[in-house]
């Protein structure tokens, strides 16, 4: 166990070295026993201020050094390593070999790449240190290479390289909703180093080493989670080597970003780091500004070789207009503009139809706790806490549904949300056996405690039905547009409070060399209380009339096969629950919807890794989709109401998912991917307010696509210089809201209330050029190549363009 990594190292002397200077090149490889290289590996010459980071292919060097004697130090993810003595030149002309090692704990911790494999190392979001190798799910890590070459902005800007997964709305602009296999991944599947996060804040993505997308179910680890899948931010930790960046970015309507990110030691057991940013930017859009400011300082206390604590904490303020973009029209006179019929205005990319003066002021601050304590080699502890407080400040004219003249009343929204979240998680891992079956144990435990705090304002009275206006979206010279903002107070507060609690066992089970079982069983607890308004005038209480609890068992069983050790092949299923609001016909709250997934798959390595190709299938059910009640008990019909519900629908998801890196030569990636889903509606009760089968859900896809290459080349006069490209897809979708039986209040006739549009599929295109000497770094992205015009929509009134052709230019400087 404590040679779990050999390293080679060849010290030698180019055969260029200058005699007259009498300085040499250390340089070498550091692999596994294996022969596999391994990056991410700190390397410094100790008493020097030189240090390097081995890339992809394990390769690290140092360059004019002067002859002497040194000792070289490793360290791997701020672990202090063996220290190795070394001799510019080399004793003899052959290259000197040294054993060095790393422990068990080290390497559980660190998301290892071997080659341009995509199935090697572990996910942090897999609480349980498995190998993505033998995990029977699908699991996409996009790394920091490839956020800094592709110059991610937003979370959107990551996952459009993970298949399958994409971004379905930008309402108002204001948050991006992610689906994943058919399901919206809301606030419940986003997490930032395995807390779940606010997703109404756009995460920074300038702090992030990494980005974990677990795909299908993930409820035996986090509970209430739909079952598309989930997201984890990988945020950069201290480091016990001095080191870091500034970089200033500028691109196209007036972006301006400048960024710093520093770490080192403090002491020999503590290290800290501290990133943070500015940016202010104009939009493609009119009238659109943002302002963001961010700041993430962190500290690692190594407590004793067996146990360390990682603080960290981040703080986000973001100011930006409110925008729903160009909004929709009615295509039929006889319909109101809010309902089916619609069409998308004809205007061009740009055009703004909110007020001058609409705002919305978004805070977040997070702060973490993880205790890592190491037993034995056989048995380790993880203990995480943490806290959030999210608040948005939110005032703007909203909802762009117009009539089929163009005519539209331009409603005002003012709102006020905020979110308290304590957290914490206790998870003991164990290495065991039974004879010889080896077993990889988790046990763990989690408890979560959110408030959500709403204030609600008089400015529906303030303002007559809360209409601001009128205006026309094809001819503006029909109404003279209001300017000044609206005054109004605030009149009540509404809080609800949710407390959540799972535990949970989980075992990988070795049987054989090639058959692995992964079985597991979480129990859930989730209590709603019932919600308490106060009106703020006079301070009067108002509790509202539902105490929801919830409870599921949420099983996991997977079978792994794995012929060769580049080859696994698996089947799983597992479920997830999803609450449901309203009543049952007896007045019960209703019980939890239970989703089934069923997934096979298979991952390849060929040619020792320099090349990943997976292959994932799916299907998930659910069984029990919440739908209204029609008649009550004694076969009167239902008047009046629609909280009243019943568990009779279904949904089916079906799916194919198609993975794909390589890294043919040193310096080139290719990374690209391909999914299929068909995400309807496969059993209604055909009554008043249920929907039609076999319709395709809205924001759901066919077909989405990826494809990216970056090539640094690596001799010669070119050496340093980055080219690369991306090519993204998003499919026909859905949009607006499913068709529903609705019924007539005149006739009395039950008729189809179609309420969708399609929106049609569309690619984007990015090249990037860029050139790297010594610590200094320049890389320019352009984006949207073509100039393509599309759209995302959330339901039928924020229709939000992308943003047209586009640049980004970023210089940097690396300590």
């Amino acid at each position: 166990m404590r040679r779990l990594l050999g390293m080679l190292l060849l010290v030698v002397i180019l055969g260029s070295v200058n005699a007259q200077t009498n300085t040499g090149n250390i340089e070498g490889e550091i692999t596994t026993p294996e022969g596999n290289p391994v990056p991410n590996v700190n390397v410094s010459i100790k008493g020097q201020k030189k240090h390097a980071v081995t890339n992809d292919k394990g390769y690290f060097e140092f360059t004019q050094i002067p002859y002497g004697d040194y000792v070289l130090i490793y360290s791997f993810e701020g672990e202090t390593s063996q220290e190795v003595p070394v001799t510019v030149p080399p004793a003899t002309a052959e290259a000197s070999k040294y054993n060095l090692s790393l422990n068990a704990r080290e390497l559980k911790e660190v998301i290892v790449r071997i080659g341009g494999s995509i199935n090697q190392g572990t996910a942090n979001i897999g609480k349980a240190h498995i190998p993505i190798m033998d995990l029977p799910q699908a699991v996409t890590i996009i790394g920091q290479s490839t956020i800094e070459n592709q110059q991610a902005q937003r979370l959107s800007d990551v996952v459009k390289n993970v298949n399958g997964v994409y971004l379905g709305g930008a309402r108002a602009s204001t948050q991006e909703t992610f689906y994943a296999r058919g399901y919206n991944l809301g606030n419940t599947n986003t997490f930032k180093n395995g807390f779940r996060v606010n997703s109404g804040a756009m995460p920074e993505m300038s702090a992030i080493e990494s980005v974990e997308v677990l795909k299908g179910g993930a409820a035996l680890l986090y509970g209430n989670v739909a079952p598309g899948g989930i997201i984890n931010m990988i945020t950069k930790k201290p480091r016990f080597n001095f080191g870091g960046e500034i970089n200033m970015r500028v691109g196209s309507y007036d972006l301006y970003k400048p960024a710093v990110d520093i770490y080192g030691p403090i002491s020999k057991s503590i290290a800290y780091r501290l990133n943070g940013t500015y940016e202010k930017a104009n939009s493609y859009r009119d009238n659109v500004h943002s302002e963001r400011f961010y700041v993430n300082p962190s500290l690692l206390f190594k407590l004793s070789e067996k146990t360390k604590l990682l603080v960290q904490g981040d703080y986000l303020q973001h100011e930006f207009t409110p925008d729903f973009g160009i909004g929709t029209m009615n295509a039929d006179s006889s319909k109101p503009a809010a309902t089916g019929g619609k069409r998308v205005t004809p205007v061009s990319r740009n055009t703004f139809f909110g007020a001058p003066w609409q705002y919305a002021k978004t805070k977040q601050a997070t702060v973490s706790v993880e205790l890592n304590h190491q037993f034995n080699d056989r048995w380790a502890l993880n203990a995480l806490g943490g806290y959030q407080n999210y608040e948005r400040d939110y005032f703007s004219t909203e909802r762009i549904q117009a009539d089929i003249s163009g005519k539209w009343k331009r409603p005002l929204g003012k709102t006020n949300n905020q979110e308290d979240y304590v957290t914490g998680q206790l998870n003991l891992n164990g290495d065991v056996k039974t004879g010889a079956i080896g077993h990889k144990l988790l046990i763990g435990a989690d408890v979560e405690k959110v408030t959500s705090t709403a204030l609600a304002s008089n400015i529906a009275t303030v303002v007559p039905k809360g209409i601001y206006d009128s205006i026309n979206l094809l001819d503006p010279a029909m109404y003279i547009p209001r300017t000044e903002m609206p005054q109004a107070d605030w009149i009540t507060s509404t809080k609800n409070p949710v407390t959540r609690f799972g535990a949970y066992v989980q075992d990988l089970v070795t049987l054989s060399a090639k058959f692995k079982l992964l079985a597991g069983l979480r129990w859930s607890f989730q209590q709603a209380d019932r919600s308490k308004t106060t009106t703020l005038a006079t301070n009067a209480v108002t509790e509202g009339a539902l105490l929801q609890i919830d409870k599921a068992f949420s099983p996991r069983l997977g079978l792994v096969y794995q012929p060769t050790n580049h080859t696994t092949a698996f089947a799983s299923y597992s479920n997830s629950f999803s609450p449901n609001s309203g009543q049952d016909i007896d007045s019960n709250t209703l019980k939890p919807s239970i989703i089934d997934q069923f997934e096979i798959g298979i991952k390849n390595d060929f040619f020792d890794g320099l090349l990943s190709a997976n292959l994932t299938l799916y299907r998930i059910i659910n069984n029990n989709l919440s739908q209204p009640v029609q008649f009550l008990k004694n076969g009167d019909p239902v008047i009046g109401t629609t909280t009243l519900r019943e568990l009779t629908g279904q949904t089916t998801s079906d799916g194919i998912e198609i993975d794909l890196k390589s890294q043919p030569v040193r310096g080139w990636d290719i990374l690209a991917g391909y999914s299929y889903n068909n995400m309807r509606y496969t059993k209604t009760s055909g009554k008043v307010g249920s929907y039609i089968e076999d319709e395709r859900l809205v924001n759901s896809p066919a077909h989405t696509a990826n494809a990216t290459t970056f090539y640094t080349f690596q001799k010669g006069s070119v050496k340093g210089l980055k080219l690369g490209a991306g090519v993204y897809y998003v499919g026909e979708r859905n949009a607006g809201w499913n068709t529903q039986y609705a019924l007539d209040d005149k006739t009395k006739e039950v008729y189809l209330n179609d309420r969708l549009f399609k929106v049609k599929g569309f690619a984007t295109v990015d090249v990037s050029a860029g050139y790297t000497y010594r610590k200094w770094s320049l890389l320019a992205k352009l984006a949207n190549v073509t100039n393509t015009f599309n759209y995302y929509v959330h339901e039928n009134y924020s229709i939000n363009p992308i943003p047209s052709r586009n640049f980004v230019l970023t210089a940097a400087f690396k300590f």
